[in-house]
């Protein structure tokens, strides 16, 4: 049985996107950002956030900038470009169809 963290496939990207469309930040701070968004459900771990990340920006989905963090390391802030912005109202309505499918039949008597 899977574990409550775990991610269906394709997921993490969406969960990416949506994050930073809220505020550029560094890949941290996405990962701190997903945990706290879900109620300390979903944990990313670097091993699965940096290659999704470099995917991403290969897709020209986001962008990225070096620039001093908050505690004054440098980091790499990634950004939503405005195909990123596209892909990520697909990718919800998307996972809002499959879910909602999910729910259905998981809900059946």
């Amino acid at each position: 049985m899977s574990k409550p963290t775990d991610l269906v496939q394709g997921t993490l990207d969406l969960l990416i996107l949506k994050v930073i469309a809220l505020e550029p930040m560094h890949g941290w701070a996405i990962a701190q950002r997903i945990r706290q968004m879900s109620g300390d459900v979903l944990q990313v771990g670097q091993g699965a956030l940096y290659p999704s990340l470099h995917k991403l920006e290969q897709n020209g989905w986001i962008s990225s900038e070096w620039a001093v963090s908050e505690n004054n390391r440098r980091a790499k802030y990634y950004t939503l470009t405005k195909a990123g912005r596209k892909v990520l109202g697909q990718e919800a309505a998307q996972w809002e169809r499959l879910s909602a499918a999910i729910s259905l039949v998981v809900r059946a008597v």
